[in-house]
């Protein structure tokens, strides 16, 4: 099954798409990334999920990549004795360690961390940012606050203290059973929330040791204060505007997003953009205008993938988003701007053989009117470099190892196929114009540029170029 649109489209699961014909509905869409999101629901779900993703997979031939998404840390207040209370701006109202129920004027802060953490005069968020409280004066076990924005508060409301590294780790006892049973279920991409420092990737790493990709999810501010070492240290990268719209401006979101996305190009990272993409499609058959521009926007931009979160997990019209974003993408990249502005902020090749000739590769195809790029990869490196340059051709990803397959599902551009391993560089030649015919990228006699590394098997050696016929045996041995 080949896609037309470049822009991989990420889709969460939930309650309104967890039926196996549903999740199939939204592949049929176009959704290349499922979304499991460990804040909700529980394995027996998630297990579920995993093997619908995995029938579809075998039913149409083409890797898909599955994405768990950890809660990472949730930092909320606790009860009220008396139900919702009002605050007002002006108002004095204290957080507290000690565990009782809440009323007008205290509320208990089950975090000593936070309060490690803060001095006036610290900003505390509640609520998504509805409410702002200023510190006045705090201790160890407590915060004296005013109230900056007002509004209705209830039980358990998340807090965020934006602009302040807290001392906790990203991984909670809850993320490290669900990552445990995640990578025993074979999922592709771990996506790891409240990243704040380079060291919470460290943690991270070592315990996945190598069963999927590492993605960031970029939602604290302090977090970019480390962005290149972060994009550096990651498999992959997540804007998560959600978090990151609560403890910044709006107006700096955008601005963000465009230095994320330039970076993770730069550096040849794949990066995600999501949240709120098409958000009034929860309850309406339609986007907005604006919503449009928006999924657009990061299209242009050059980002790998754009998702969908509550639109799918629990909005009244699941397959109606996937499909409206699949023409958004699509009618996008049809813009012969979209080809411009790709090659106006085209990344400089790195001085490395690898990536001369993935340049070359590029430029071989364009000059030579090639019908596609093919990749021979077993780490997915030689594929994800020509992908990077962003070339007019699809790019074709062959790989003996399907967990490869399934990452490079989430990768721009690439047409991800799970193949046999070659024993030569002749038998490579003749796998390339095998699916190339195939998957009708190409017809007997057109040109292909194939690129490897040799010998097969090595991690990053990207060092031949060749460019191939494709031959009327070719369709014949697959």
């Amino acid at each position: 099954m080949r896609r037309q649109h470049l822009t991989k489209i990420v889709a969460t699961l939930g309650p309104a798409s967890a039926a196996p014909e549903s999740i199939r509905a939204l592949f049929d869409a176009g959704v290349d990334v499922f979304r499991l999101n460990f804040s909700h629901g529980d394995h027996t779900d998630k297990k579920a999920n995993i093997d619908a993703i995995r029938s579809i997979e075998k039913e149409s031939g083409r890797p898909i990549a599955i994405m768990m998404d950890l809660q990472g840390p949730k930092l909320r207040v606790g009860t009220f004795e008396d139900g919702p209370i009002k605050l007002q701006a002006g108002d004095e109202f204290r957080l507290e360690l000690e565990d009782k129920p809440g009323n007008k004027s205290r509320v208990t802060l089950p975090h000593k961390e936070i309060f490690e953490a803060l001095e006036a005069p610290t900003d505390l968020l509640l609520d998504d940012g509805k409410i702002r409280l200023r510190v006045i004066e705090s201790g160890a076990d407590f915060a004296n606050t005013e109230v900056v924005n007002g509004g209705a508060l209830s039980d358990r409301k998340g807090v965020n203290v934006p602009g302040v590294a807290l001392p906790l780790s990203a991984l909670t006892e809850k993320d490290l059973r669900d990552m445990n049973f995640g990578l025993d279920q074979g999922i592709d991409i771990c996506a790891l929330s409240f990243v704040q420092r380079p060291q919470d990737l460290g943690d991270a790493r070592k315990l996945i040791r190598g069963r999927a990709a590492l993605l960031t999810k970029l939602e604290k501010p302090t977090a970019i204060n480390h962005l290149e070492q972060l994009v550096e240290m990651s498999d992959m990268v997540m804007v998560a505007r959600g978090d990151l719209g609560v403890e910044l401006p709006p107006e700096v979101v955008p601005v963000l997003q465009k230095r994320i996305v330039a970076t993770c190009r730069e550096m040849g990272k794949p990066v995600i953009v999501a949240t709120q993409m098409l958000e009034s499609m929860i309850n309406a058959p339609t986007p907005t205008r604006a919503e449009a521009s928006d999924v657009a926007t990061a299209v242009y931009d050059g980002a790998d993938g754009v998702m969908l979160s509550a639109e799918t997990a629990a909005g009244q019209y699941p397959i109606d988003s996937a499909a409206i974003m699949n023409r958004i993408v699509e009618h996008t990249e049809s813009d012969l701007r979209y080809r411009k502005l790709l090659e106006a902020e085209a990344p400089e090749p790195e001085a490395t053989a690898a990536d001369a000739i993935s340049a070359a590769a590029r430029q071989v195809a364009v000059t030579l009117s090639a019908k596609a790029i093919v990749t021979y990869t077993t780490s997915g490196s030689t594929t994800m470099r020509a992908a990077r340059e962003r070339p007019e051709v699809p790019v074709i990803g062959l790989t003996p190892s399907i967990a490869t397959a399934r990452r490079l599902a989430a990768v721009w551009g690439v047409h991800s196929v799970h193949t046999e391993d070659a024993r030569d560089f002749g038998e490579m030649v003749q796998f390339a114009s095998n699916h190339v015919l195939q998957d009708g990228f190409a017809s007997v006699g057109d040109r292909i540029v194939i690129t490897a590394g040799v010998p097969f098997g090595t991690p990053g050696a990207t060092n031949i170029l060749r460019i191939a016929r494709v031959g009327q045996s070719a369709g014949q041995r697959l």
